[in-house]
């Protein structure tokens, strides 16, 4: 008999919100993490991979331990990113949702801080906050974590650099004794450094495996491509995907910029997001992908965090990361709760040789992506070519006159006639440009 939400602890209020949700059996880092939590005596260490259920391992204990008698904050939840701070938000003010006492508030940045100075008057019991608006906010005197009893460090792994600049800060306005529950998807050296450094030295380290539900049903592939032919084979892959919803992971804003242009010349429906970018602007990209409105984003990494996005069917990975950690981040984004998902690895001749060091380090397995033939990227280019075409938009400026001339040319022929010489013509101009690029190399040299 498998293990339940009230077999952990779970409290009815609770267990009523998530049965609505659809929640029903604990992932292996709730089952490990949950009871734990709630037994409220130690300091703990949650590593699990991304997708797999995190945000309910810490936040369903949290809403039960809260003392709705007490009017202060409680809890404060530092997350990378305003993204991923509003999705953890969301999730808790669902869960509880048949505990009206309990107060919940984001405090993010990105944003305007007076409505958040405004909301913090209020009775609160539980903060998620990136690291430098609360800093902010406490040298307004706009929080008091004096009465702070948890401290939860979200994906950890992602904002070392800034908890390294962040935490004594925070540290200092909470009181003697709170419990801190950090959570991380990798355990680099750097996170070892911080739990020795901030947390009990009796600290609890909970590990959920690699078959988890989040990460055994993706299928890891990489595909080699010499780089003049990188964009057409990814386009002849999107193609294959049409109507399904993906993200293409860049290392730069500039090469996010730059492919999202080549995306919507092929009138492929997809957003880019990068840091950048106004708040705003994020917002409403994430809020059409979330709706399905678009079907592509293509992202940093940064700006990606916090994509928690059901029906992701796959992850590109355009550039390969620099570091195992983020491959994780990158394919944790498609397979989420229990779902099937692809993450593709576009890499040059010379990268191959690292798949390798990824299969040590993460402890998974690569196979080789079949690559489309000259022939197939061809067929797939003029396709993309005829959509440009029928989704181009009626140009009414131009002048009345020169357009009859112009239909007057087309007028004895009939739809089928027209579109084959259409065709003709842009067979015929590919293939002379194809034949010219040698020669233009020449000249170059």
């Amino acid at each position: 008999m498998s293990t339940q939400f009230s077999d952990l602890g779970v409290s009815k209020g609770i267990l009523k919100a998530i049965t609505e949700m659809g929640i029903v059996t604990p992932t292996e880092i709730q089952q490990k993490t949950i009871p734990l939590l709630l037994a409220n005596t130690t300091d703990i260490v949650g590593l699990a991979k991304t997708g797999t259920g995190k945000t309910a391992a810490f936040g369903l204990p949290l809403l039960q331990l809260i003392d709705t008698n007490v009017a202060a904050v409680q809890a404060v939840i530092l997350v990378p990113t305003r993204e991923l701070g509003q999705q953890i938000f969301n999730n808790l003010e669902s869960y509880a949702k048949y505990l009206p006492e309990v107060s919940i508030a984001a405090v993010c940045g990105g944003i305007p801080i007076k409505p958040q100075i405004e909301r913090l008057k209020s009775p609160t019991h539980i903060v998620v906050a990136t690291p430098g608006r609360l800093i902010d906010l406490l040298q307004r005197k706009a929080i008091s974590l004096k009465e702070t009893k948890f401290l939860v460090l979200d994906e950890a792994d992602e904002m070392v650099s800034i908890l390294k600049e962040a935490l004594d800060e925070i540290i200092t306005e909470l009181p003697k004794t709170y419990r801190t529950f950090l959570f991380s998807a990798t355990m680099p050296g750097t996170i070892k450094q911080l739990i020795q450094n901030y947390l009990n030295k009796n600290v609890v380290t909970v590990s959920a495996s690699m078959e988890t539900v989040g990460n055994q049903g993706i299928d890891h592939n990489y595909i080699v491509v010499d780089p003049i032919e990188k964009l057409d084979v990814l386009m002849h892959f999107l193609n294959s995907k049409d109507g399904e919803r993906g993200i293409i992971f860049c290392k730069t804003k500039a090469a996010v910029n730059k492919l999202a242009k080549n995306l919507a010349i092929n009138r492929f429906s997809s957003g880019a997001l990068h840091g950048s970018l106004s708040q705003g602007i994020r917002d409403r990209i994430m809020e059409q992908f979330r709706e399905g409105h678009i079907n592509i984003l293509v992202a940093t990494d940064l700006a990606a965090r916090g994509i928690d996005v059901k029906e992701i069917s796959y992850v590109v990975n355009y550039h390969l990361p620099d570091v195992y950690e983020v491959y994780v981040h990158r394919s944790g984004r498609t397979a989420r709760a229990g779902a099937k998902g692809l993450s593709l690895t576009v890499l040059q001749p010379e990268e191959v040789a690292e798949i390798a060091d990824f299969e040590r380090e993460l402890g998974i397995q690569f196979t080789k992506y079949k690559k489309p033939s000259v022939a197939s990227i061809e067929e797939n280019n003029t396709l993309l070519w005829a959509k440009q075409i029928f989704k181009t938009k009626p140009n009414h400026d131009v002048d009345a006159e020169f357009k009859t001339k112009i239909k007057t040319i087309f007028h004895h022929l009939t739809k089928d006639e027209l579109i084959e010489k259409l065709l003709a013509n842009y067979l015929l101009q590919n293939k002379t440009e194809i034949a010219e690029k040698p020669v233009k190399k020449l000249k170059r040299n």
